[in-house]
Protein backbone atom coordinates (compact mmCIF):
# COMPACT_ATOMS: atom_id res chain seq x y z
CA UNK A 1 0.00 0.00 0.00
CA UNK A 2 2.84 2.62 0.83
CA UNK A 3 5.32 1.37 -1.91
CA UNK A 4 8.03 0.56 0.48
CA UNK A 5 10.81 -2.53 0.41
CA UNK A 6 10.63 -4.61 3.44
CA UNK A 7 13.58 -3.41 5.44
CA UNK A 8 12.90 0.73 5.28
CA UNK A 9 13.98 2.60 7.30
CA UNK A 10 11.28 4.53 9.77
CA UNK A 11 11.69 7.71 7.86
CA UNK A 12 11.11 6.04 4.44
CA UNK A 13 7.75 4.56 5.95
CA UNK A 14 6.83 8.28 7.24
CA UNK A 15 7.84 9.92 3.91
CA UNK A 16 6.33 7.19 1.94
CA UNK A 17 2.84 7.74 4.11
CA UNK A 18 2.80 11.62 3.96
CA UNK A 19 3.10 11.82 0.11
CA UNK A 20 -0.19 8.95 0.05
CA UNK A 21 -2.05 11.51 2.80
CA UNK A 22 -1.33 14.70 0.99
CA UNK A 23 -3.03 12.97 -1.98
CA UNK A 24 -5.98 11.12 -1.01
CA UNK A 25 -6.57 13.30 2.17
CA UNK A 26 -10.69 14.04 2.03
CA UNK A 27 -9.92 18.18 2.70
CA UNK A 28 -8.08 17.80 -1.27
CA UNK A 29 -10.88 15.60 -2.72
CA UNK A 30 -14.27 16.40 -1.33
CA UNK A 31 -17.14 13.91 -2.22
CA UNK A 32 -14.50 11.23 -3.82
CA UNK A 33 -14.94 7.96 -1.49
CA UNK A 34 -12.47 6.27 -3.80
CA UNK A 35 -9.65 8.60 -2.33
CA UNK A 36 -11.27 8.27 1.03
CA UNK A 37 -10.86 4.80 1.12
CA UNK A 38 -7.14 5.23 -0.21
CA UNK A 39 -6.47 7.48 2.07
CA UNK A 40 -7.75 5.14 5.16
CA UNK A 41 -5.87 1.85 4.03
CA UNK A 42 -2.54 4.19 3.90
CA UNK A 43 -3.66 5.42 7.45
CA UNK A 44 -3.92 1.79 8.69
CA UNK A 45 -0.52 0.66 6.94
CA UNK A 46 1.18 3.35 8.53
CA UNK A 47 -0.28 2.54 11.68
CA UNK A 48 0.57 -0.78 11.65
CA UNK A 49 4.76 -0.32 10.47
CA UNK A 50 5.14 2.72 12.59
CA UNK A 51 4.47 0.31 15.31
CA UNK A 52 7.62 -2.19 16.04
CA UNK A 53 5.26 -4.64 17.76
CA UNK A 54 2.99 -4.87 15.09
CA UNK A 55 5.35 -4.16 12.04
CA UNK A 56 7.06 -7.38 13.75
CA UNK A 57 3.93 -9.68 13.22
CA UNK A 58 3.11 -8.23 9.28
CA UNK A 59 6.91 -9.37 8.86
CA UNK A 60 6.08 -13.23 9.83
CA UNK A 61 2.54 -13.48 9.62
CA UNK A 62 1.57 -10.98 6.73
CA UNK A 63 -1.59 -8.89 7.09
CA UNK A 64 -3.33 -11.97 8.96
CA UNK A 65 -1.19 -11.71 11.71
CA UNK A 66 -2.21 -7.47 12.31
CA UNK A 67 -5.87 -8.51 11.24
CA UNK A 68 -7.41 -7.00 14.50
CA UNK A 69 -5.53 -3.91 13.64
CA UNK A 70 -6.15 -3.25 10.06
CA UNK A 71 -9.82 -3.60 10.37
CA UNK A 72 -11.42 -1.16 12.30
CA UNK A 73 -10.76 2.20 14.34
CA UNK A 74 -10.84 0.53 17.56
CA UNK A 75 -7.35 -1.38 16.38
CA UNK A 76 -5.95 2.45 15.56
CA UNK A 77 -3.17 3.39 17.96
CA UNK A 78 -3.18 7.36 17.81
CA UNK A 79 -0.14 7.20 19.73
CA UNK A 80 1.75 7.08 16.98
CA UNK A 81 0.76 10.43 15.54
CA UNK A 82 2.48 12.18 18.14
CA UNK A 83 4.59 14.05 15.48
CA UNK A 84 1.33 14.28 13.66
CA UNK A 85 2.27 17.85 12.97
CA UNK A 86 5.23 16.96 11.76
CA UNK A 87 3.54 15.13 8.77
CA UNK A 88 0.79 17.50 7.52
CA UNK A 89 0.82 20.71 9.58
CA UNK A 90 2.48 23.11 6.91
CA UNK A 91 -0.10 21.57 4.70
CA UNK A 92 -3.08 21.95 6.55
CA UNK A 93 -2.59 24.28 9.47
CA UNK A 94 -3.58 22.19 11.84
CA UNK A 95 -1.58 19.50 14.18
CA UNK A 96 -4.43 18.72 16.68
CA UNK A 97 -5.53 15.07 15.89
CA UNK A 98 -7.27 12.23 17.72
CA UNK A 99 -7.37 14.66 20.42
CA UNK A 100 -4.64 16.91 21.89
CA UNK A 101 -3.89 20.59 23.29
CA UNK A 102 -6.42 23.32 22.83
CA UNK A 103 -6.38 25.58 20.14
CA UNK A 104 -7.89 28.15 21.57
CA UNK A 105 -7.44 32.00 19.96
CA UNK A 106 -6.77 35.38 21.92
CA UNK A 107 -9.83 37.91 20.86
CA UNK A 108 -7.56 40.69 21.51
CA UNK A 109 -5.44 41.57 17.83
CA UNK A 110 -2.99 44.15 17.16
CA UNK A 111 -4.51 47.57 15.42
CA UNK A 112 -4.00 48.60 11.80
CA UNK A 113 -0.94 50.75 10.56
CA UNK A 114 -1.73 53.98 9.53
CA UNK A 115 -0.07 56.32 6.78
CA UNK A 116 0.00 59.89 6.46
CA UNK A 117 1.55 61.69 3.51
CA UNK A 118 2.88 65.44 4.81
CA UNK A 119 4.33 68.15 2.57
CA UNK A 120 7.32 69.87 3.55
CA UNK A 121 8.99 73.35 2.23
CA UNK A 122 12.86 72.61 1.65
CA UNK A 123 14.08 74.44 4.96
CA UNK A 124 11.61 72.64 7.06
CA UNK A 125 13.27 69.25 5.71
CA UNK A 126 16.51 70.76 6.18
CA UNK A 127 16.26 72.44 9.20
CA UNK A 128 13.43 70.00 10.48
CA UNK A 129 10.02 70.54 11.98
CA UNK A 130 6.72 70.08 13.91
CA UNK A 131 3.63 68.82 12.13
CA UNK A 132 0.42 68.52 12.98
CA UNK A 133 -1.30 65.58 11.44
CA UNK A 134 -4.77 64.65 11.13
CA UNK A 135 -5.77 60.75 11.57
CA UNK A 136 -8.96 58.92 11.71
CA UNK A 137 -8.14 55.85 13.44
CA UNK A 138 -10.29 53.26 15.39
CA UNK A 139 -9.51 53.71 19.55
CA UNK A 140 -10.49 51.31 22.33
CA UNK A 141 -14.25 52.29 22.94
CA UNK A 142 -14.03 54.17 27.08
CA UNK A 143 -17.42 52.62 27.46
CA UNK A 144 -16.04 48.62 27.61
CA UNK A 145 -13.06 49.21 27.99
CA UNK A 146 -12.57 47.29 24.61
CA UNK A 147 -14.08 44.29 25.89
CA UNK A 148 -16.90 44.70 23.43
CA UNK A 149 -19.82 43.78 26.22
CA UNK A 150 -22.04 45.95 27.86
CA UNK A 151 -20.96 47.42 31.04
CA UNK A 152 -21.28 44.44 34.11
CA UNK A 153 -21.86 42.08 30.98
CA UNK A 154 -18.48 39.52 29.96
CA UNK A 155 -18.26 37.64 27.12
CA UNK A 156 -19.84 33.82 27.80
CA UNK A 157 -18.32 31.28 26.82
CA UNK A 158 -18.76 29.57 23.27
CA UNK A 159 -21.98 26.98 23.26
CA UNK A 160 -20.59 26.08 20.11
CA UNK A 161 -17.45 24.76 21.22
CA UNK A 162 -17.63 24.32 25.31
CA UNK A 163 -14.97 27.27 25.03
CA UNK A 164 -11.83 25.09 23.48
CA UNK A 165 -12.14 27.30 19.97
CA UNK A 166 -12.47 24.38 18.23
CA UNK A 167 -15.05 21.72 16.77
CA UNK A 168 -14.38 18.41 16.02
CA UNK A 169 -15.73 16.82 12.60
CA UNK A 170 -15.68 13.23 11.77
CA UNK A 171 -14.45 12.30 8.46
CA UNK A 172 -14.25 8.55 7.75
CA UNK A 173 -12.14 7.47 10.92
CA UNK A 174 -10.15 10.37 10.92
CA UNK A 175 -11.19 12.81 13.96
CA UNK A 176 -10.59 16.60 12.86
CA UNK A 177 -10.35 19.84 14.84
CA UNK A 178 -10.96 22.81 12.66
CA UNK A 179 -11.58 26.72 14.35
CA UNK A 180 -14.76 27.27 16.04
CA UNK A 181 -17.08 29.59 13.38
CA UNK A 182 -19.52 30.63 15.91
CA UNK A 183 -17.04 32.57 18.35
CA UNK A 184 -13.85 32.61 15.61
CA UNK A 185 -11.66 30.67 18.18
CA UNK A 186 -11.71 32.65 20.69
CA UNK A 187 -13.84 30.23 23.26
CA UNK A 188 -16.68 33.21 24.08
CA UNK A 189 -18.85 35.30 22.50
CA UNK A 190 -20.63 38.53 23.02
CA UNK A 191 -24.26 38.16 24.02
CA UNK A 192 -24.63 41.81 25.56
CA UNK A 193 -22.88 43.95 22.92
CA UNK A 194 -21.90 47.34 24.50
CA UNK A 195 -24.60 50.09 22.91
CA UNK A 196 -21.66 52.95 22.36
CA UNK A 197 -19.36 50.63 20.21
CA UNK A 198 -21.79 47.79 18.94
CA UNK A 199 -19.99 44.94 20.51
CA UNK A 200 -16.86 45.66 18.49
CA UNK A 201 -14.80 46.58 21.41
CA UNK A 202 -13.67 49.90 19.18
CA UNK A 203 -14.92 53.39 18.29
CA UNK A 204 -13.75 55.39 15.06
CA UNK A 205 -12.45 59.25 16.55
CA UNK A 206 -10.58 61.86 14.46
CA UNK A 207 -7.36 62.60 16.12
CA UNK A 208 -4.97 65.84 16.03
CA UNK A 209 -1.30 64.08 16.61
CA UNK A 210 1.62 65.98 16.49
CA UNK A 211 5.05 64.85 15.07
CA UNK A 212 8.19 65.87 14.63
CA UNK A 213 10.27 65.72 11.96
CA UNK A 214 14.09 65.76 12.33
CA UNK A 215 16.38 67.70 10.25
CA UNK A 216 18.06 66.27 7.52
CA UNK A 217 15.04 64.30 6.17
CA UNK A 218 14.77 64.13 2.31
CA UNK A 219 11.88 63.59 -0.30
CA UNK A 220 10.76 60.38 0.48
CA UNK A 221 11.66 60.08 3.96
CA UNK A 222 8.74 57.17 5.52
CA UNK A 223 9.34 58.15 9.37
CA UNK A 224 7.27 55.55 12.03
CA UNK A 225 5.54 56.88 14.95
CA UNK A 226 4.97 53.82 17.32
CA UNK A 227 1.57 53.25 19.07
CA UNK A 228 -0.43 55.49 17.02
CA UNK A 229 -2.43 53.90 14.64
CA UNK A 230 -5.42 52.17 14.85
CA UNK A 231 -6.40 50.63 18.41
CA UNK A 232 -5.84 46.67 19.05
CA UNK A 233 -9.56 45.42 19.18
CA UNK A 234 -10.75 43.86 22.67
CA UNK A 235 -7.57 45.33 24.07
CA UNK A 236 -4.76 44.36 21.81
CA UNK A 237 -1.58 46.66 21.84
CA UNK A 238 -2.46 49.67 18.76
CA UNK A 239 -0.72 49.87 15.41
CA UNK A 240 1.77 51.82 14.33
CA UNK A 241 1.58 55.70 12.21
CA UNK A 242 3.92 55.95 9.12
CA UNK A 243 4.06 59.48 7.84
CA UNK A 244 5.40 59.74 4.25
CA UNK A 245 7.37 63.13 3.93
CA UNK A 246 6.99 65.30 0.45
CA UNK A 247 9.93 67.84 -0.03
CA UNK A 248 8.80 70.76 -2.53
CA UNK A 249 11.92 72.01 -4.87
CA UNK A 250 13.95 75.06 -3.76
CA UNK A 251 14.48 77.82 -6.54
CA UNK A 252 18.11 78.17 -6.21
CA UNK A 253 19.36 74.89 -4.58
CA UNK A 254 19.56 71.33 -5.13
CA UNK A 255 19.60 68.56 -2.83
CA UNK A 256 22.32 65.98 -3.46
CA UNK A 257 22.55 64.20 -0.68
CA UNK A 258 23.80 66.07 2.50
CA UNK A 259 24.94 68.62 0.24
CA UNK A 260 24.06 71.79 -2.01
CA UNK A 261 24.74 72.84 -5.12
CA UNK A 262 23.68 76.19 -6.56
CA UNK A 263 24.76 78.48 -9.91
CA UNK A 264 26.36 82.12 -9.36
CA UNK A 265 26.74 84.12 -12.11
CA UNK A 266 29.76 86.76 -12.24
CA UNK A 267 31.20 89.39 -14.33
CA UNK A 268 34.21 89.28 -16.92
CA UNK A 269 36.13 91.16 -14.60
CA UNK A 270 35.19 89.68 -11.61
CA UNK A 271 36.76 86.59 -13.08
CA UNK A 272 39.56 87.66 -14.42
CA UNK A 273 40.94 89.82 -11.57
CA UNK A 274 39.49 88.13 -8.41
CA UNK A 275 36.49 89.27 -6.35
CA UNK A 276 35.05 88.81 -2.65
CA UNK A 277 31.41 88.24 -3.52
CA UNK A 278 28.17 87.62 -1.26
CA UNK A 279 26.68 84.34 -1.80
CA UNK A 280 23.14 83.39 -0.39
CA UNK A 281 22.92 80.14 2.04
CA UNK A 282 19.88 78.62 3.85
CA UNK A 283 21.46 80.39 7.12
CA UNK A 284 22.48 83.56 6.09
CA UNK A 285 24.96 85.66 3.42
CA UNK A 286 28.67 84.09 3.35
CA UNK A 287 31.38 85.56 1.53
CA UNK A 288 33.14 83.68 -1.36
CA UNK A 289 36.50 84.51 -2.58
CA UNK A 290 36.90 84.63 -5.97
CA UNK A 291 40.20 83.77 -7.06
CA UNK A 292 41.74 85.67 -10.12
CA UNK A 293 41.58 83.86 -13.77
CA UNK A 294 38.49 81.93 -12.58
CA UNK A 295 37.32 80.16 -14.92
CA UNK A 296 33.57 80.25 -16.36
CA UNK A 297 32.17 76.42 -15.12
CA UNK A 298 34.26 76.22 -12.12
CA UNK A 299 33.08 74.70 -8.59
CA UNK A 300 33.94 76.10 -5.41
CA UNK A 301 32.98 74.33 -2.13
CA UNK A 302 31.98 76.44 1.16
CA UNK A 303 32.18 73.76 3.72
CA UNK A 304 29.57 72.95 6.57
CA UNK A 305 26.81 75.02 4.29
CA UNK A 306 24.88 71.83 3.57
CA UNK A 307 22.03 69.79 5.23
CA UNK A 308 22.38 68.19 8.47
CA UNK A 309 22.89 64.35 8.69
CA UNK A 310 20.31 62.85 9.41
CA UNK A 311 20.47 61.25 12.75
CA UNK A 312 24.07 62.22 13.20
CA UNK A 313 26.63 65.32 13.65
CA UNK A 314 27.91 67.59 10.93
CA UNK A 315 26.39 68.79 7.86
CA UNK A 316 27.23 68.75 4.25
CA UNK A 317 29.08 71.45 1.82
CA UNK A 318 27.67 73.75 -0.79
CA UNK A 319 29.00 73.43 -3.97
CA UNK A 320 29.20 76.96 -5.93
CA UNK A 321 29.27 76.92 -9.56
CA UNK A 322 30.66 80.51 -11.23
CA UNK A 323 29.48 81.07 -14.74
CA UNK A 324 30.81 83.95 -16.21
CA UNK A 325 28.35 86.52 -18.29
CA UNK A 326 29.32 87.95 -20.96
CA UNK A 327 27.86 91.64 -21.70
CA UNK A 328 25.26 92.13 -24.48
CA UNK A 329 25.31 95.70 -25.09
CA UNK A 330 28.07 97.86 -24.49
CA UNK A 331 28.48 101.78 -24.87
CA UNK A 332 31.33 103.09 -27.29
CA UNK A 333 33.80 103.24 -24.17
CA UNK A 334 33.31 100.00 -23.27
CA UNK A 335 34.13 98.36 -26.52
CA UNK A 336 36.87 100.45 -26.65
CA UNK A 337 38.26 99.15 -23.69
CA UNK A 338 37.68 95.78 -24.73
CA UNK A 339 39.15 95.89 -27.91
CA UNK A 340 42.17 97.50 -26.05
CA UNK A 341 42.25 94.32 -24.02
CA UNK A 342 42.07 92.08 -27.00
CA UNK A 343 44.52 93.33 -28.63
CA UNK A 344 47.06 92.57 -25.44
CA UNK A 345 45.47 89.10 -24.37
CA UNK A 346 44.69 87.79 -28.31
CA UNK A 347 44.04 83.91 -27.53
CA UNK A 348 44.48 81.42 -30.66
CA UNK A 349 40.90 79.99 -31.45
CA UNK A 350 42.76 76.75 -32.42
CA UNK A 351 41.16 73.00 -30.81
CA UNK A 352 42.99 72.03 -27.79
CA UNK A 353 45.08 68.79 -28.02
CA UNK A 354 43.30 65.92 -25.64
CA UNK A 355 45.47 64.34 -23.57
CA UNK A 356 45.60 60.48 -22.63
CA UNK A 357 44.26 60.98 -19.33
CA UNK A 358 40.93 63.35 -20.48
CA UNK A 359 40.43 60.32 -23.20
CA UNK A 360 39.97 58.04 -20.38
CA UNK A 361 37.74 59.69 -18.36
CA UNK A 362 35.69 59.94 -21.53
CA UNK A 363 35.44 56.53 -21.81
CA UNK A 364 34.93 55.56 -18.62
CA UNK A 365 32.85 58.55 -17.61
Amino acid sequence: MLGVARGSSEQEIKSAYRKLALQFHPDRNPNNPDAEEKFKEASEAYAILADAEKRALYDRFGHAGVSSAAGAAAGFDAAIFQDFSDIFGDFFGFGDLFGGGSRRRSRAQRGADLREDIQLEFEEAVFGTEKNVTVRRHETCEECRGSGAAPGKAPVTCRSCSGRGQVRYQQGFFSIARTCPTCQGTGSVITDPCAKCKGEGRVLRQRTVDTKIPAGVEDGTRIRFSGLGEGGAFGGPAGDLYVVLHVKEHPFFEREGNDLHCVIPISFTQAALGDEIQVPTLEGEHKLKIPEGTQSGTTLRIRGKGVPVLNGHGKGDLFVSVRVQTPGKLNKRQRELLQELEAMTRVENKPERRNLMSKVKDIFG
